[in-house]
């Protein structure tokens, strides 16, 4: 589809003796030819990075773009790099919205003529557009059905897909990284369409930053996952180019989020995995990566499972196992309901401080004394001894498995605080 759009570009440009581009519904790139007039920052920056920015691409759509059906015109905007008219012709098949044909106003005014093979180029553009979007929904479909069977739990089903993506020239061999990315939703549902299609756009754009055949891509119920194909490269560079591709993708998908001032979103990166068949372990991992750090909120929104420390073990565990693995007395701590939340608090930060109870104190802005009356108090309700090292170690990792576990029931009691 690329050569023949581009030929058509070429020819009714050349008609014309005028500039041409063609750009898709979401004003990325398709096809351009050369410049006969003056150019902007605007057709600059669409030549670049074959896209434009949210905020050039809004004001094109509030110019009536999207909802055009004949010839419009985008009147310059200097403040955002517009500074020269533009001419469109939107492209529509069977009413859909494909792209835009459009001509630069500094070539001149636009002729009677010069609008007929506007149209003749939309209607082109329309045909071409629609049939390579027909053949891409079926290449992506069957390469979503591989990609599911890359990361089942089955190794045959691993193995055959693996074959058939490499050999249908979807992804090539050699390491992958798994992405995944996941939208905050409501007790455990399926996301709502607006987060899903925020979720295919990052993805998309993240995807967009690879070489075709370097990247996999598959929308799930609760996330989305990019497996990302690294041949011939070292693993420290993979770690730090995955990473870099991590915040990408949890920056876009936040930019697509703000709009409708939607809800927080995370990335979890899973480790290096030398070969392709193995996708399955690395997904799992940046699953747990993602799920930790959406859970805790202590890892920040992009978060790698090399570095979950103690919750990459704590993870393997079911909500119910971890409950279940709490310290009894901790246990009543954490479930006395408002009582109880000053002390589970106080207890994090000393522990979180290794015992150090002058930065703990001050981390709480509290005097050394008042701490000191605290902890002891909770020492009477768990039955804890804060000075024994295997108390210690229960305690801390029993508060964070309460983070990853079910919600425990409330039991309440007398906690009131004292000092």
């Amino acid at each position: 589809m690329g050569s023949e759009l581009q030929q058509l570009v070429d020819a009714l440009g050349a008609r014309l003796g005028r500039s041409m581009a063609v750009d898709d519904a979401r004003i990325r790139l398709l096809a351009y030819n050369g410049h006969t007039g003056e150019v902007d920052d605007a057709r600059f920056e669409s030549i670049m990075q074959r896209e434009v920015s949210p905020v050039l691409a809004n004001y094109i759509h509030a110019q009536g773009a999207a909802k055009a059906t004949g010839v419009f015109t985008v009147a310059p905007c200097p403040e955002i790099g517009l500074t020269v008219e533009r001419i469109g012709m939107p492209i529509r098949y069977d009413g859909a919205l494909l792209g835009y044909v459009w001509l630069i106003g500094s070539d001149g005014p636009v002729t009677p003529r010069d609008a007929e093979v506007l149209r003749e180029a939309a209607g082109h553009a329309s045909l071409l557009l629609h049939r390579a979007a027909l053949a891409a929904e079926v290449s992506l479909s069957h390469a979503r059905e591989l990609v599911r069977d890359l990361i089942a739990p089955d190794d045959a089903v691993r193995v055959q897909a693996t074959a058939a993506l490499v050999e249908e020239g979807h992804a090539v061999a050699g390491p992958v990284v798994a992405l995944v990315a996941t939208v905050a939703s409501d007790g455990g549902e399926p996301l709502a369409e607006r987060r899903r299609l925020a979720l295919d756009l990052a993805v998309d754009h993240t995807r967009r930053r690879l070489p075709p055949s370097r990247a996999l891509a598959l929308t799930r119920p609760d996330h989305a996952v990019l497996l990302t194909l690294w041949p011939g490269a070292r693993s420290d560079t993979i770690e730090r180019d995955a990473g870099e591709l991590a915040h990408v993708l949890r920056e876009k998908l936040a930019a697509e989020l703000s709009a409708g001032g939607e809800r927080p979103c995370w990335v979890g990166v899973g480790g290096v995995r030398r070969r392709l068949v193995e996708a399955h372990a690395t997904y799992r991992e940046a699953r747990r990566a993602v799920d930790v750090a959406r859970v805790t909120g202590v890892l920040g929104h992009v978060a790698a499972y090399a570095q979950l420390g103690v919750y990459a073990l704590l993870a393997k565990l079911t909500p119910e196992e971890l409950a279940e693995g709490i310290h009894p007395g901790l246990r009543r701590l954490l479930t006395a309901g408002p009582g109880g939340r000053g002390f589970v608090e106080t207890l994090r930060v000393y522990l979180d401080h290794a015992g150090d109870a002058q930065r703990a104190a001050a981390a709480l802005h509290v005097h050394r004394s008042t701490l000191y009356q605290r902890l002891h108090r909770i020492e009477e309700l768990t039955g804890l001894r804060l000075d024994h090292g295997d108390d210690r170690l229960a305690a801390h990792l029993g508060l964070k498995m309460a983070q990853l576990s079910v919600p425990l029931p409330a039991e309440g009691g007398d906690f009131g605080a004292s000092g």
